[in-house]
C-alpha cells in the first residue's frame, strides 16, 4: 500500500521506517528538506496513485489545521486523510466536514509509544467509518505490536472517538508518572534507604505496580543517579488539560489526573522536587521530550532510544 506521510520528527520518521518495514511505499513530506522525500506536499500528493491515503503527524491546532486546509484542495474524491498527532478530539469534528465536503475520507488516531515505536509498535486508537478504518489497516497492522497476543489497535468510534481515547491515555499517564515520581521522592527522604535505585528496579519484577513507565525511571536512574542533572520543571503539551476539562463537563471526579497536573504547574514556579523530576526524566525516557536542566536550559532532547534501550518494552 502507498501512504503519504506529512511530518517526518521524532514520531513521524520512525512511524515511516516500520511502515515501510511492512512492505508498504511511504512518500514523506517534511519542511526539512534533509529528511523530505519531496519538495512539497503537491509533489507528495502527486507522486501516489489513487485513490490516496495520506497521514498527518504534525504539531496539533494550527499547523494541524493548515496541513488539513492544503490536503482538501489537493486531494480528490475517494482519498481519505488520517490525523496522528496529538489534536484535541473537538477539532475533528470540522476538518471531517471539510474533507467530507469534497468527498475525502477522514480518521483521527491517537498514536502511543513514544520513542519506542519503531521497535516495540505503537498503540493505535483510530475514530471514522468502519470504510476508511478497514481500507487503512495495511497500514495499522504494520504500526501496531506484532505477535498473537499483541493487539494495540482499537476501532473506538466515529470521528473524534481516537484522539478522545488518546486524551484519556494521556491523562492517565500524568497520574501514573506522577505516583512513582511520588514514591522515588519518599524513598531519597527516608535514610534507611541505602540504595534507592535498586528499591525500584526490584520492583520491575514480579510486583503488581511493576510497568513499562517504571522500567524507564530505573533507567533513568542508571543513566543520572540521583536525578542531580534535571530540573523539576515539566511542562505539559495540552493533553492533562483536555482530560481534567471533560471530566468537569462529565462531572468524573479525576482526582488523581487534576493533581498530577496542577502538580506539573507548580513545578514552574519553584525548584527542587524530587518527584517531578522523576517525572521530567520520564517524559524524556518514553517521548523524548526535552528536560530543563539546573540552569533552567533545555537538554536531553532524544529521537530514537539509546542502544541499551530495552527491546521487549511495550507501547504506552
Amino acid at each position: 500500500m502507498q501512504l503519504g506521510l506529512i511530518g517526518l520528527g521524532k514520531m513521524g520518521a520512525n512511524m515511516r521506517t516500520r511502515i515501510e518495514r511492512g512492505g508498504h511505499t511511504v512518500v514523506g513530506y517534511d519542511p526539512r528538506p534533509e529528511v523530505s522525500d519531496v519538495a512539497s506536499m503537491a509533489d507528495m500528493v502527486s507522486a501516489l496513485e489513487a485513490p490516496r491515503a495520506v497521514w498527518i503527524m504534525v504539531p496539533s491546532g494550527e499547523p494541524t489545521q493548515q496541513c488539513v486546509a492544503q490536503l482538501a484542495e489537493l486531494l480528490a474524491p475517494g482519498d481519505v486523510v488520517v490525523d496522528g498527532g496529538n489534536s484535541r478530539y473537538t477539532d475533528d469534528a470540522p476538518h471531517a466536514k471539510m474533507l467530507g465536503d469534497k468527498g475525502i475520507g477522514y480518521l483521527d488516531c491517537g498514536v502511543s509509544g513514544g520513542v519506542w515505536g519503531l521497535e516495540n509498535g505503537y498503540g493505535l486508537m483510530v475514530g471514522g467509518s468502519d470504510a476508511d478504518v478497514d481500507r487503512l489497516m495495511p497500514i495499522f497492522d504494520a504500526l501496531r505490536p506484532e505477535g498473537e497476543r499483541a493487539d494495540g489497535f482499537v476501532h473506538a468510534g466515529p470521528v473524534g472517538a481516537g484522539h478522545y481515547a488518546k486524551m484519556v491515555h494521556n491523562g492517565i499517564e500524568y497520574g501514573l508518572m506522577h505516583a512513582y515520581g511520588e514514591g522515588y521522592a519518599l524513598l531519597t527522604a527516608e535514610p534507611l534507604i541505602a540504595d534507592v535505585e535498586g528499591t525500584m528496579r526490584a520492583w520491575t519484577h514480579g510486583t503488581v505496580i511493576r510497568s513499562w513507565l517504571l522500567d524507564l525511571l530505573v533507567r533513568a536512574l542508571q543513566e543520572d543517579p540521583g536525578l542531580t542533572e534535571i530540573s523539576d520543571y515539566t511542562p505539559d503539551s495540552g493533553e492533562g488539560r483536555w482530560t481534567v476539562e471533560e471530566a468537569i463537563r462529565h462531572a468524573v471526579p479525576a482526582n488523581v489526573i487534576s493533581a498530577a497536573l496542577f502538580a506539573r504547574f507548580a513545578s514552574r514556579e519553584k525548584d527542587g522536587s524530587p518527584a517531578l523530576k522523576a517525572v521530567s526524566a520520564l517524559r524524556n525516557q518514553f517521548g523524548g521530550h526535552a528536560m530543563h536542566n539546573t540552569a533552567g536550559k533545555n537538554v536531553g532532547e532524544t529521537g530514537t532510544p539509546t542502544p541499551n534501550s530495552p527491546k521487549s518494552a511495550p507501547p504506552n
